[in-house]
């Protein structure tokens, strides 16, 4: 009998990525391609929707090959993605987002802050709908974003004709399918699944955006994760080096992939779920964690109804800036450069000889607030902003390294806060599940042990992300009856490692300290 492999697809801030797998979630080839990204000003950031269909389309047809899988034996696909806008016209051309006017750029990219004003309005609307995302809207979702462009391009406003998440739009290249993901519509478009009418129509009035639907071919109902769209089309098909028999599935955000991918193994156990926490951690930081209840409160996105794995809840938090803030301390330093991985692996290295030599209260009376781009979790703030203290006019490698370090563990930290915000609000969780960049940094991976006093767990899966994904990928080919019998059928477990108890008092120290931070930035920020 021919064996049937699966192809699931991710697409991130700065490549798109493909990954071959077999029905046990086995990664048989991989590949990724360079994705542009313009930056025209200051918290402006925007893809070519064409750019990254491109780059998908050769990323899968390399992973095919590395695999030696045939094209005919691949039965389903699915496409996780940031969850960016993408803002095409009634013909399905490309739109402008860019105040250049240049039409390639027709991506709104997540990190983009542009609408932080237009997400202030839609907080201080009070309506029901911030009850599930925190209390407070960030310019990151979809609403924002979207008062933005009818506001400042009213040009592309009036002729756009379909408005999608990232994941969406890579579903309808492939399949010209409308159909949305449940989760892509109920974590960033105010969509409540859980609701008979799960669009509340009134809050779009209240924000100006009455016309959305007649903009954005949007559907009534958003498809489960996982659900059959349709075959490939001819021309997808042939794009992408696979036949018309391959399923497309309805995606996922990047981060909710991974949360399927180190969490899939405990699907259907709804008791203990709740233990658990997806760490999904490279550029950015996001936290996952899933309860048969409902568990709403501020600071943290959700609770989400069903946008990962099918009944259950599930709250979001995260860190605006982990990685990306890492890369920018060693650009900032004047002792830094090109923030590679092996400038990463170079300072790790000096950062162990250092603590050696000096013990664990290296760099002690150093300390890093890390809200460079804002506070996601738990205090929704995207006005917060970093704080260094204890800085002097050392401007060695040393000092360098002492400010990664300490960084590090800001960041650290910051998981620390939302887990205490989670555990306050009817979670329990002890063990954090971390993929993503992150794994590959030991002072991280060893952070997020000691500063939390969790068990932090490693997957053996090396690609996380591309396993969830393909676990949705089998589901809509029909290869298990659920996704919850695909999670369980391809989950490939992990390795565990303790806190250290020693660090506990010292990680306590620095925490208190973290909090204080947090109380005097306000402090400052209050003066008139």
């Amino acid at each position: 009998m021919t064996k049937q492999f699966v192809c699931a697809v991710d697409v991130g801030t700065g490549s798109a990525r493909a990954g071959i797998l077999d029905a046990s979630g086995t990664l048989l080839g991989r590949a990724d391609r360079p994705i542009a990204m313009n930056q025209p000003k200051p918290d402006h950031a925007e893809h070519d929707s064409r750019d990254i269909w491109s780059a998908v389309c050769a990323a899968v047809r390399a992973a095919r090959e590395k695999a030696g899988v045939a094209a005919e034996d691949i039965v389903g696909i699915s496409f996780d993605a940031t969850c960016s806008l993408v803002v095409r016209d009634r013909q399905g051309d490309q739109l402008s987002v860019s105040t250049t006017g240049d039409k390639r750029w027709d991506t709104i990219v997540w990190l983009d802050h542009r609408a932080i004003a237009e997400a202030d309005e839609c907080t201080a609307s009070s309506h029901e709908v911030l009850n599930y995302i925190g209390g407070v809207m960030s310019p990151e979702m979809a609403t924002p974003k979207l008062m933005w462009l009818k506001r400042n391009l009213p040009q592309t406003w009036n002729e756009a004709g379909y408005l999608f998440d990232l994941a969406d739009f890579l579903t309808w290249q492939a399949s010209g399918s409308l159909a949305r993901s449940q989760c892509t519509l109920t974590a960033k478009w105010t969509y409540l699944a859980h609701e008979e009418s799960a669009w509340q129509r009134d809050f779009f009035e209240i924000v100006g955006l009455d016309d959305l639907f007649e903009h954005g071919n949007l559907p009534e109902r958003a498809s489960p994760v996982g659900a059959d769209i349709g075959p490939l089309t001819a021309q997808a098909a042939a794009e992408l080096g696979l036949t018309e028999n391959c399923q497309v599935g309805a995606g996922v955000i990047d981060a909710y992939a991974g949360a399927l991918g180190v969490l899939g193994g405990f699907a259907g156990d709804e008791q203990d779920i709740g233990r658990h926490l997806a760490l999904i951690a490279g550029t950015s930081s996001c936290v996952m964690a899933m309860s048969p209840d409902p568990q709403p409160f501020a600071g943290v996105w959700g609770p989400y109804y069903g946008a990962a794995l099918p009944k259950l809840w599930l709250s979001e938090g995260g860190q605006s800036a982990t990685g990306a803030l890492l890369d920018h301390i060693i650009r900032w330093h004047g002792a830094g450069g090109e923030p590679d991985a092996a400038m990463h692996a170079k300072i790790a290295r000096r950062v162990a000889e250092l603590r050696a030599a000096e013990g664990d209260n290296l760099a002690a009376r150093l300390h890093v607030l890390p809200d460079f781009h804002g506070n996601r979790s738990p205090l929704a703030d995207p006005h917060a902003v970093g704080v260094v203290s204890g800085l002097t006019l050392d401007s060695s490698f040393d000092s360098l390294c002492k400010l990664y370090w300490r960084t590090a563990v800001g960041i650290a930290l910051g998981v620390r806060h939302v887990l205490e915000a989670l555990n306050e609000n009817g979670y329990l969780i002890d063990t954090l599940h971390v993929t993503g960049g992150h794994t590959k940094n030991p002072l991280l991976m060893e952070l997020y042990a000691d500063a939390t006093g969790c068990t932090v767990v490693e997957p053996l899966a090396d690609e996380a992300v591309l396993l969830g994904t393909g676990m949705v990928a089998a589901t809509a080919a029909g290869l298990f009856p659920d996704l919850n019998a695909a999670c369980l059928a391809m989950q490939q477990g992990g390795k565990r490692r303790a806190a250290n108890p020693s660090a506990g008092a010292r990680f306590d120290r620095d925490y208190r300290i973290f909090l204080e931070m947090h109380r005097q930035r306000q402090a400052l920020d209050d003066i008139r």
